[in-house]
C-alpha cells in the first residue's frame, strides 16, 4: 500500500513540470550557442571571413570580418565605379607573367599629391 501512496503524490507535484521545463530550456540555449558558435560571423572569433550576399547582382553585399572588426560594403549596381586614375597597362606574355608599363600621366600625377 505505501508504493501506491507515493505514486500519487509524485503524480501531482508541481515541481516536477516546472523541472521539466526547464530542462526543455537548457536544451534550446545549448542548441543556439552552437548555432551562434558555428556562424562564419561570430563576433566571439577572431578569424577574418569574407561573406558575399547575392554575387553578381544589383544588391550584391560584401562583408569583410577582420579580427573583431566588421566593415561592409553595399554594390550600387554600377559597373567600374571608382575614384581613380589610370595608372598604366598590363600585359600577359606567353608564358603566362605579367608585366606592368606605367603611363606617363600617372608619373604626372605622382608628385600632384
Amino acid at each position: 500500500m505505501a508504493v501506491r501512496l507515493f505514486d500519487d503524490i509524485d503524480d501531482s507535484d508541481p515541481t516536477l513540470s516546472v523541472i521539466n521545463l526547464i530542462d526543455v530550456f537548457l536544451v534550446v540555449i545549448a542548441a543556439l550557442l552552437m548555432v551562434i558558435a558555428s556562424n562564419p560571423l561570430n563576433p566571439f572569433s577572431d578569424n577574418d571571413v569574407t561573406v558575399i550576399k547575392n554575387p553578381g547582382e544589383a544588391n550584391m553585399q560584401i562583408m569583410v570580418k577582420k579580427g573583431k572588426e566588421l566593415k561592409t560594403f553595399e554594390s550600387t549596381g554600377a559597373v567600374g565605379e571608382g575614384n581613380g586614375v589610370m595608372a598604366g597597362t598590363a600585359y600577359k606574355m606567353k608564358d603566362g607573367s605579367f608585366v606592368y608599363v606605367p603611363s606617363d600621366k600617372s608619373k604626372e600625377n605622382k608628385g600632384t599629391k
